[in-house]
């Protein structure tokens, strides 16, 4: 077998014993939830220049804030970024 099964098949009994309450030398990521409205108060913009500043398209800044949906990937990690160093984010963004 190729060294690519092997590797998924450890990673499938791993997962199978975790969620069978085994979590011994297994690491869980577990991310949380993001306050998209309180992020952007704190940088001080309206939804429409946050919304342009960031890429993000309006409707989709409202429904985040609205709580109807989550940010995933790799929005949540620019939001991240933005509620820990807003000024520097949007200083590379600018170039």
């Amino acid at each position: 077998m190729s060294n690519a099964f092997n590797n998924i098949k450890a990673g499938l009994n791993e997962a199978i014993a975790h969620a069978k309450g085994n979590s011994e030398g297994i690491i869980v990521h577990k991310v949380s939830a993001v306050d998209v409205k309180a992020i952007r108060s704190k940088v001080g913009m309206s939804q429409r220049e946050f919304a342009a500043s960031f890429g993000i398209s309006l409707g989709t800044l409202r429904h985040w804030e609205q709580g109807n949906r989550q940010p995933h990937g790799p929005a949540r990690v620019l939001l991240n970024l933005v509620a820990k160093e807003p000024r520097l984010v949007l200083s590379a963004l600018k170039g």
